[in-house]
């Protein structure tokens, strides 16, 4: 988590059109996700990436999402990412072998460990936290319990899993995580992005970091008190 300044970047995710690609990053999208794992409803294959990356200005990040992918399912799409999201059951060592920076999401089941997570994917750049449904990798459109975030988490935190323009402020204030990551919360179809709750949400985040700027800095346990 953000533990030295008030900051809150934010992931669009499950983009799938140009036009929306265009209203995240006008919105002030810092990164864009390209999911490449089939079995989502927001899923790409490579040709689709390789044109919509190509849209994507200049310093903004495209991360690619897999699931359980074959080396040379990664490999395909190297070319058009900046940074790997990997958000299946992958070892670190696989994830670590592209020579590319990654990520890597974990499900937040009853049991998880985020502190020996975080030793486990010691090379990962942060950690991604998302809602646990049995059988679903991902994109649940779910929240859950931002208290079991610990405070001294080595890593930086993403946090995912049902956020929307309602609740972001709220999930920015209690955890101060590094990253905020959005998909169906601003959708008004599966991959089909709402113009309107992009930039409610994006504006959201805004005027909270705004707030905090303007406000002593203070971590995530001390608001819960």
């Amino acid at each position: 988590m953000s533990t030295e300044i008030n900051q809150a970047r934010v992931k669009i995710c499950g983009l799938t059109r140009a036009e929306d690609i265009r209203v995240a990053i006008a919105c002030g999208a810092d990164a864009l996700g390209f999911v490449m794992w089939a079995g989502s409803a927001r899923a790409i294959d490579v040709d689709r990436l390789a044109t919509l990356s190509a849209t994507v200005s200049p310093f903004v990040t495209r991360v690619g999402l897999f699931v359980d992918p074959s080396v040379a399912d990664v490999e395909a799409c190297l070319p058009y990412l900046d940074l790997l999201q990997f958000h299946g059951d992958e070892p670190a060592d696989f994830c670590a072998r592209f020579d590319k920076p990654w990520i890597k999401a974990i499900r937040m089941r009853d049991e998880i460990d985020l502190v020996a997570a975080a030793e486990t994917y010691a090379g990962a750049g942060a950690l991604l936290l998302d809602a646990f449904r049995p059988g679903v990798p991902g994109g649940t459109g779910e929240t859950f319990d931002w208290q079991r975030i610990p405070d001294s988490l080595a890593k930086p935190v993403i946090l995912a899993g049902g956020l929307t323009p309602d609740n972001v402020a709220a999930a920015i204030l209690q955890v101060r995580p590094y990253a905020v990551d959005v998909s169906g919360g601003v959708e008004s179809g599966k991959g089909i992005k709402d113009p309107s709750r992009v930039r409610a949400f994006c504006a959201q985040v805004q005027a909270t970091i705004a707030a905090l700027s303007d406000a002593p800095f203070t971590t995530k346990s001390s608001t819960a008190n």
